[in-house]
């Protein structure tokens, strides 16, 4: 039996995480995806702040750039920066096609930055690529070992 794994998608646009959920549910792999939409409820999720704190940590986090209140640059610095958190996965999935934020967000330790796509059904497929790589293709490490 495939090992259930936990996806943290940080995103204000409802219609996004709706369609990420409904991506996902086809069971390809045990995945329960978790929502936050901004990123001071991000933060929180992941520090297990109230209401958070029987969240479970996630294997991969799905973060959006424009975010309300603390956007996803912030997030990613605050998150790779935090010890207990740096060696989550995180894959940037935003509309923004700029070099400049594509760049901006390596540097600031994404592993991988995705283009959401405008249509739904090539938004199905790029949800559903990020999760066949990261729990299809790559190993990540067990639970506390980071």
């Amino acid at each position: 039996m495939k090992k259930l794994r936990n996806v943290l998608m940080v995103d204000d646009n409802p219609a996004d995480l709706d369609l990420a959920r409904e991506a996902l549910r086809d069971k390809a792999y045990r995945t329960q995806i978790y929502t936050v939409r901004d990123g001071e409820e991000a933060l929180s999720f992941l520090q297990k702040k109230v209401p958070f704190s029987e969240k479970p940590r996630p294997d991969l986090i799905l973060l959006d750039l424009n975010l309300p209140k603390k956007d996803g640059r912030r997030v990613l610095a605050d998150l790779k920066a935090d010890s207990s958190l740096h060696g989550i996965p995180v894959v940037i999935f935003s509309t923004s096609q700029l070099s400049e934020d594509i760049a901006r967000s390596y540097e600031l330790g994404a592993n991988c930055y995705v283009t959401k796509p405008g249509n739904l059904i090539e938004f199905f497929g790029a949800v559903k690529a990020i999760e066949e790589f990261w729990f299809g293709v790559t190993t990540l490490p067990e639970r506390g070992q980071l």
